[in-house]
């Protein structure tokens, strides 16, 4: 019973830590872009873009390499994504990893 008892939950953490980790890189992929649009389009500083974020997204971290015009975000072990501002494109995000 005990064995069944942890192949359960097992299973249930498998199935909640892909769908946190999908959900992860979503966030980070909507920070991203959010991010290199407002930095290298508007011309604001991060620390105000992060004001643009959803409510809930505290756990994201971004952060831009001006010599590649990128912006990438990060949910801290879970995800992670750049978004790379292209003359006549605006921002667009990096190719996923999977």
């Amino acid at each position: 019973m005990l064995a069944l008892l942890g192949a359960g939950l097992a299973a249930l953490g498998y199935y909640y830590h892909q769908s946190l980790e999908q959900q992860s890189r979503l966030g980070a992929a909507y920070a991203a872009r959010i991010g290199c649009s407002c930095h290298y389009l508007d011309g604001r500083d991060l620390g105000s873009c992060r004001a643009d974020l959803e409510p809930g997204m505290q756990l994201l971290t971004i952060s831009a390499d001006e010599d590649s015009k990128s912006v990438t975000a990060r949910v801290p072990g879970l995800a992670s994504q750049t978004a790379s501002w292209r003359r006549g494109w605006g921002c667009v995000l990096d190719k996923w990893e999977d």
